[in-house]
């Protein structure tokens, strides 16, 4: 299963979740897209996203103000 890594640290809301949404549009269906963010506002964002995406989040952890998501692309 191929990884990809999106770093968006420094950026606020929206621009974590536009940039993973035109990130995760080129990945196969199955591939795990990680994110890692510092905006707080991120948790609830990836996760209304991936609830209104169809695509699963896999896991979330944060450790000194960053965030990392993984994020299965729906199939």
């Amino acid at each position: 299963m191929s990884n990809t890594v999106l770093d968006v640290k420094g950026l606020n809301c929206p621009l974590p979740i536009l940039r993973a949404k035109k990130a995760i549009k080129d990945l196969t269906d199955g591939a795990v897209l990680e994110v890692i963010a510092t905006d707080p506002g991120s948790v609830k964002d990836f996760d209304a996203f991936c609830r209104q995406t169809g695509n699963t989040l896999l896991s979330q952890a944060e450790e000194s103000g960053v965030y990392t998501f993984q994020i299965k692309k729906g199939v």
